[in-house]
């Protein structure tokens, strides 16, 4: 049994910022694990099937405050932690998050809400087993999401908590607000932080060596 979380399974995130290439190389570990003969499932941030469309209407409607949001967010973790999250870990697969709690405890203490208060809502999330953080500034996060949507997202950029009237200016705000407290939690937390710029090969193989050795760890445990 996993000594971090209390399950066979083993949790692995890949956290970072929108436009960070957490999802590209998610997909990626996804097929290593796989080749290697784990059983492997992914889950992402937002998609509960009972919460995600509730917060989606909210946001096209513009009816989340600071709470409101950090709460629905929270219930749509909660039902994938029960519904797909432990039961995968139960039966011993590997569980790869897109994203994690630790993207609420950004988003939501940048937002004004205490980060004790944030933590203390998540306080029944099980421990990771590894934590990659992929580190990428404004500059460049910018134009990644611009060469791939032609608009940068209105919460994306905090346009919801009035930072500026300007969504280029408030994107920059918000997310070097946001990068300051990845890096408040890099340390605490363990994170293993990666150079978002590289080639996503490079990134990978980097990501890769790191899971192999936890792979071997759990062959040899169970």
């Amino acid at each position: 049994m996993n000594k971090a979380h209390g399950y066979e399974g083993l949790l692995i995130v890949i956290e970072g910022t929108d436009g960070s290439g957490k999802s590209t190389q998610v997909n990626m570990l996804s097929q290593y694990i796989k080749e290697k003969c784990f059983g492997c499932t992914v889950s992402q941030w937002k998609t509960s099937r009972l919460i995600s469309g509730v917060i989606n209407e909210a946001k096209e409607r513009n009816m989340l405050n600071t709470t409101t949001f950090s709460l629905l967010y929270a219930a749509d973790y909660t039902d994938r932690l029960e519904n797909e999250i432990i039961p995968a870990l139960k039966a011993g697969f590997v569980v790869l998050m897109d994203r994690y709690i630790y993207t609420a405890y950004v988003r939501d203490s940048v937002r004004g809400h205490d980060i004790n208060w944030v933590k203390n809502l998540y306080s029944f999330a099980p421990k990771p087993d590894l934590v990659f953080y992929l580190n990428v500034p404004v500059d460049i996060l910018i134009k990644r999401l611009i060469a791939k949507n032609g608009v940068l997202d209105y919460f994306e950029s905090g346009r919801d908590i009035g930072l500026s009237t300007d969504i280029y200016n408030s994107f920059e705000i918000y997310q070097k607000r946001c990068l300051d407290e990845y890096k408040k939690l890099q340390k605490e937390y363990g994170f293993i932080t990666l150079d978002g710029t590289k080639e996503k090969e490079e990134i990978h193989q980097t990501i890769k060596q790191k899971v192999a050795e936890l792979l071997k760890k759990q062959v040899i445990y169970n």
